[in-house]
């Protein structure tokens, strides 16, 4: 495989830490792959990796490796989280290994590979720190708040600013949940669980009318 200058329009593209999901590989091992044409990629203007969704079914496939993330299960809440600091990342990692709940978790570093990634995830709930270099979280949510598609992404905001500075950002979209910092990580998994719920519930009463329709 090669790594390309510019994209198949006929192929889906993620970016490099979604593919360590689905591999269930560091970063590096990774960013490896590419090297060593592995994984066929190309590169934004801004320089990030887009790496092709086929090609790491191909290699899954090559390797005999299981897909890493269950992404396309029905039974597990899409969660994106977005937040440039290290060890807040590796703190939401830890509590969500340690929940005993369906999630698809996904963790970007930036505002700008969330944005890259969005359209193939399609988080259900988005969770996002707001003073972020480059794209902050504002923005990304201005961004999105644009496309019809992703009206029903619930979005978390984790911030520490007040409500003034928050409105010198230019304000959140309608809807937007806000959560101070430090983050109470009890309220965040009820607020997960809760999800749940709701999504097992609409299920329940889908399957039921789907029952009463056929036997009518």
């Amino acid at each position: 495989m090669s790594h390309k200058a510019t994209p198949d329009s006929s192929d889906e593209y993620c970016g490099t830490s979604y593919a360590a999901k689905l591999l269930n590989l560091s970063v590096g091992s990774v960013q490896t792959l590419v090297e060593k044409n592995e994984l066929s990629a190309w590169k934004t203007q801004g320089g990030h990796r887009r790496i092709s969704i086929q090609s790491i079914h191909d290699y899954q496939n090559r390797a005999a490796l299981s897909v890493g993330s269950p992404f396309h299960d029905g039974k597990y809440l899409r969660v994106m989280v977005v937040e440039d600091d290290p060890a807040t990342r590796a703190m939401y990692q830890s509590h969500f290994d340690l929940w005993d709940l369906s999630l698809d978790a996904t963790i970007s570093s930036s505002a700008i590979e969330a944005l890259l990634d969005i359209p193939v995830l399609k988080p259900q709930v988005l969770l996002t720190d707001l003073r972020m270099p480059g794209i902050d979280g504002a923005e990304m949510l201005r961004q999105l708040h644009k496309h019809p598609q992703f009206a029903q992404v619930a979005v978390i905001v984790v911030t520490g600013l007040s409500e003034d500075d928050i409105a010198a950002y230019g304000g959140l979209p309608e809807g937007t949940h806000v959560l101070r910092k430090p983050v109470d990580m009890g309220w965040l998994r009820g607020y997960f669980q809760a999800m749940l719920s709701i999504r097992m519930g609409s299920k329940r009463r889908s399957a039921t009318t789907a029952g009463e329709t056929d036997h009518a």
